[in-house]
């Protein structure tokens, strides 16, 4: 009796155990979109964990080393870049509508702020080697704490070569929501996928009233959509 009862405490014990690591686990990507959201992704492994009110030993349970973190809120955020591509393709039939919802869509999202920065350099390259735009000076997605200003950063590996598909998925149903604007004559000739992806990055400040951040990114959006459009001559 008394073994099964043991049993049974094992069993009880069990699941809150995995109760309390799924939630910490929730805590985690949580607090790692906002950090990496507010501060880019070299933000260290402490303020994901202080955000999360969790010890840092339990942040590296779940992920032993900080390239494995960034990397899935990486590949999240492109996924869910993508879903949105596919989601305005799909159901609106007016071209300059689909582009529009879906860089409307993203910038809401806050998905600007967490676009892994090789994605925008694999932008950059499709363009070839005459692009205005050059990967050096490609600037973050985020802003440095009090001045509003964009940064540059340097080249760092956030998606691996096994993370490619992700990234190509991405930028190619963006080109689909592209080249339908510009067939449409509603978008300007010379706007690329690079351009597109840099007004999803730079539409989404991180302020810190969200009422304030809301509004910014509604005006600095409308702002750049009017200068994505093509004009009678």
């Amino acid at each position: 009796m008394s073994a099964a009862g043991h049993g049974r405490g094992d069993g009880s014990r069990s699941t809150p155990l995995r109760v309390d690591a799924q939630r910490n686990l929730e805590h985690v990507l949580r607090a790692a979109r906002e950090v990496f959201g507010e501060l880019g992704y070299g933000a260290p492994m402490e303020d994901v964990a202080r955000r999360a009110r969790v010890g840092v030993g339990t942040v590296y349970r779940r992920f032993p080393s900080k390239d494995v973190l960034v990397r899935r809120i990486a590949e999240e955020e492109t996924s869910r870049l993508t879903d949105q591509a596919r989601s305005a393709l799909g159901q609106e039939d007016e071209p300059w509508s689909a582009l529009s919802r879906f860089l409307r869509t993203s910038v809401a999202s806050g998905a600007g702020r967490l676009l892994p920065p090789q994605v925008l350099r694999v932008g950059v390259a499709d363009e070839g080697e005459g692009s205005e735009f050059d990967a050096a000076r490609v600037p973050q997605q985020r802003t440095q704490p009090g001045t509003g200003e964009l940064r540059l950063v340097p080249e760092e590996p956030v998606l691996g070569p096994d993370d490619d598909a992700g990234a190509a998925a991405l930028l190619e149903v963006v080109g689909q929501l592209v080249d339908r604007a510009r067939a449409a004559g509603e978008l300007r000739t010379d706007v690329s996928v690079s351009d597109v992806l840099l007004v999803i990055a730079t539409a989404a400040p991180s302020l810190p009233d969200a009422a304030q951040q809301a509004a910014a990114s509604a005006r600095l959006l409308d702002i750049l959509l009017e200068g994505l459009r093509s004009r009678p001559v």
